[in-house]
């Protein structure tokens, strides 16, 4: 009987300490959705003509365009919008890298996915990294 007893302490420590692992990590997940839900990421042209910033979607939140801008050709405006946004996505993936990281930790199989969507999904393939690192 007294066998019995340790062997249902033993499985009820082990349950506990499941829950408290689930708990810990529904908490790190809940920290994460919301720290990712509030990035956002500008770039600005070496020139300081266009700037852009996105936002944790990766959509177009604002665009600034200084007023020396109106003595270039509308085909160069549209490409440096263009190469500014791509860069200010470029960084977006790379701070969802680190607050994955700082969160849920450099080797955590959510977090490299969670980067490797973001990865794959704003950045031109040629740039696309898994780490979001640049």
């Amino acid at each position: 009987m007294l066998g019995d007893d340790a062997a249902f302490e033993s499985a009820l420590r082990w349950v506990d300490d499941w829950e408290s692992r689930i708990a810990a990590q529904a908490a790190r997940a809940r920290e994460l959705s919301q720290r990712m839900a509030e990035l956002t990421a500008t770039a600005t042209s070496a020139d300081g003509l266009v700037a852009v910033t996105v936002d944790s979607a990766g959509s177009l939140r604002d665009l600034r365009l200084d007023e020396a801008i109106r003595r270039y050709p509308a085909n160069e405006i549209a490409a440096q919008i263009l190469t500014v946004t791509q860069e200010a996505m470029r960084r977006l993936v790379e701070r969802v890298g680190q607050a994955t990281e700082e969160t849920l930790g450099r080797d955590d199989p959510a977090g490299q996915a969670i980067v490797e969507s973001y990865a794959r999904r704003l950045q031109p393939p040629s740039q696309s990294s898994p780490t979001g690192r640049g």
